[in-house]
């Protein structure tokens, strides 16, 4: 073997040995993951609205609801043509 891979592999096995001393220790593991870095200046929109803020529906008006209606009638009746 050579002397580098056997150095790679004691740095390899010392870093399992350290992360397994910090879980049984109770510090937590840092390490770069998934996701948005803590304290990131780039936050999405849905966490600037405050928890306690009433969740607002969204109403659609009878007009609306006749246009979706005779939409979904339209897309029905040309399904049944082909088949």
């Amino acid at each position: 073997m050579e002397v580098s891979r056997i150095l790679a592999e004691i740095d390899a096995q010392i870093a399992k040995l350290q992360q397994a001393r910090q879980l049984l220790s109770g510090t937590e593991v840092v390490r770069a993951g998934r996701g948005r870095p803590k304290g990131s200046k780039n936050v999405s929109p849905s966490a600037t609205v405050p928890p306690d803020a009433p969740v607002r529906k969204r109403k659609l008006s009878p007009e609306g609801r006749k246009r979706i209606a005779d939409a979904m009638k339209k897309r029905w009746a040309e399904r049944r043509k082909q088949g």
